[in-house]
This record gives C-alpha cells, structure tokens and sequence, in this order.
C-alpha cells in the first residue's frame, strides 16, 4: 500500500486518512490517479485538490455515511464512487453495531479495489455489465438466504457476499479455531472471493484453462462432493508439500482463490516495504540471499522471481519481529514449490 504526501504541509498521510493530522484539512482517494490527497471546498459539494486541477465530489458513503474517503470527477453523474458503486446489499445501519461493522467491511474492500487498480484488472459494477462485480454485506438472520439463517460467505456469479460476523473481531477468531485456519482475516476473504470472480473473467473461456488444468487440475470435478469430502476428512497429510494452504488442497477452483489471495498479499506487503523504504542485511550468518533492499514496486515487477526473491527475506523479518514482541508469525506459510509455481502462473495471468 502506499503512502502519501500532504500538498499542503508535507505530512504524511495514509490510505485510511480522511483528514491530515497536521494541518488539519480534509482529504480524499482519488481512484484514476490512486493518489490521497487534501482538498479546498470550491463549493456547497465540490472540492479541488489542494495543488491540483480538477474539481471533485465527495462519495455519498463519505458524505454521509462516514465510510468512505473517496471521490468522485464532478462531471461523473454517479453518487457513489469506484469502490462503493460495486455494492448491492448494505448492511441494515438501524441494527446496532452494523454501522461499525460495515464501516470496517468497506476499509477492507477498498484496499481490495485499490489492488485491483493498480494491478489494471477489470472493476465494472454487475449493474452496468453482467461480467461485473457485486458486493453483498449480510448479517446472519432467521431470514438469511440459507436454511439455517446463516449467511455463508462466497461467490456466485460476479456476487461476492460477505458475512457481517467477519466484522467481529472474537466471531472471527471463533471461526478461525473452529475452521483450523492460522491466517483469517477480512482483507483475505476478499481476496479470496475476488479470486473466484476473475478465474471467471480472466481462465475459464480463454487460453489459459489448458495451462491452469495442467497446473491446478480439473475444475469440472464435482465440487459439491469435493467440498464434502474435505470437511468430513479433512485435507491429506501431504497438502504442504503441494498447496499454499490447506483449503487449497479442496479443488483446483480454491487451490486458484488461495494461489490468487496470496498473491496479491504478497504484492500489498512488497509495495508497503517499498513505500517505507525498507532494507534487510542480517547482522548474522552469511547467506547473502537474505540480503535486499526493497526499492522496487512489485505491483509493477515483469518477472515473479524478484518478487518472490524479495519476499522471503521479509517474512522472515516480520516474522521475526512478530516474535520478539509475544505474537505468533505475521505469516504462517511455507512455500512449497508446487505452490511457487501456482503463484507463478497468478503473475503471467495478470501480467497479461
């Protein structure tokens, strides 16, 4: 992710950001050119960059709702801007709790779209074209769309639903026990789901389901059974040795959505490294390939292998640094090298 300058003070300012700490004026994301900026009131609903040209509106969930920090060009006729016009289902804001709730949801969205802008990938609301995207925030209710009122988070046809519980930081440990899952978070579901919608978009009728049959195996196996079979069994004892996680090993369409979340976790954390200006020389040992300096931006890399050469050495440093202050590892994977080439194969697929 990156970071960002204020044009009026110089502070710096973060994605979340929607006011400058320093000087105090208002800020606002705008999506073509993935810059936050602050901005100047030019009228009762328009701003401009401060610096900038252009004039602005404000998303309606910014507006009003608090949700949001993003804009809208004021020639747009749209009320909702790039992030936001992607939902279809809100929560119910009179519910207590929902507001907060669907505050953190939309945080975690937007650093998902944002992935996707910057990654030059397809993001149409299903609205405007049935190849598009859709999001559904639902909470778990008597009358949810499943049986026993509960409200399972995936993906149908370019509708990603989400389940509002995920929200709940205890529901979501809860689940992450319950599930066996050392790595459970909000930004990953929506990675995840996202991976479903553009093997959609990008593998099943292109030139890439040969190669991703090859790799991942055949998606035509019955899912339904697959799924079954795994939660009544479990994984096989030798899933590390060829999967990024566990689920993955269910079928090749969630050995693509893992292959594909943690992908784009690792192009996030690259970029965030990079933005901070980051290095690693250890102080001990001799393995020079533990040694690099992270002046490079990995949404932008040609080549997986200088990613993938600078993401290790910063695992482990995370990892490290995890420790020394009493958590677990900040990341609880072991790449395999069937996985390194699943992740390589995520690359070309977006690289073309």
């Amino acid at each position: 992710m990156k970071l960002f300058s204020c044009a009026n003070c110089g502070n710096v300012l973060y994605f979340e950001n929607t006011a400058c700490t320093h000087c105090g004026l208002p800020l606002g994301f705008l999506p073509d050119p993935l810059c936050l900026t602050p901005l100047k009131q030019v009228d009762a609903d328009l701003w401009q960059p401060v610096g900038g040209q252009g004039h602005y509106r404000m998303c309606q969930n910014y507006a009003h709702q608090g949700v949001c920090n993003w804009m809208i060009e004021a020639e747009r006729e749209q009320t909702f801007c790039a992030a936001c016009d992607l939902n279809g289902t809100i929560p119910d804001l009179s519910v207590a709790g929902n507001h907060e709730r669907w505050q953190t949801m939309e945080t975690e969205k937007r650093r998902l779209i944002y992935s996707m802008l910057q990654l030059g990938l397809p993001v149409v609301p299903r609205r405007l074209d049935p190849a598009g995207l859709e999001f559904a925030f639902l909470a778990d209710t008597p009358a949810s769309f499943s049986e026993r009122g509960k409200v399972i988070t995936g993906h149908a046809q370019g509708l990603i639903t989400i389940n509002l519980a995920e929200a709940d930081p205890a529901e979501r440990e809860r689940m992450r026990e319950q599930m066996d899952e050392p790595y459970r978070t909000i930004l990953g579901h929506f990675r995840h789901e996202s991976g479903h919608y553009y093997w959609d978009r990008l593998i099943r009728d292109s030139q890439w389901l040969t190669p991703f049959r090859a790799l991942f195996g055949d998606e035509t196996r019955d899912y339904g059974q697959a799924l079954e079979q795994h939660y009544q069994t479990g994984p096989p004892s030798t899933w590390p040795e060829h999967f990024i996680s566990a689920y993955a090993s269910m079928h090749p369409w969630e050995d693509w959505a893992e292959s594909w979340a943690h992908y784009l976790l690792m192009v996030d954390a690259l970029e965030t490294a990079y933005q901070f200006g980051l290095s690693i020389r250890p102080r001990a040992g001799n393995d020079d390939s533990l040694a690099v300096d992270h002046g490079f931006d990995a949404y932008r890399a040609m080549s997986f292998d200088s990613i993938l050469q600078h993401w290790l050495p910063l695992t482990l440093a995370l990892n490290s640094l995890n420790r020394s202050i009493g958590h677990e590892h900040a990341y609880p994977f072991v790449l395999a090298s069937p996985a390194i080439e699943k992740l390589r194969f995520v690359h070309r697929v977006v690289r073309a």
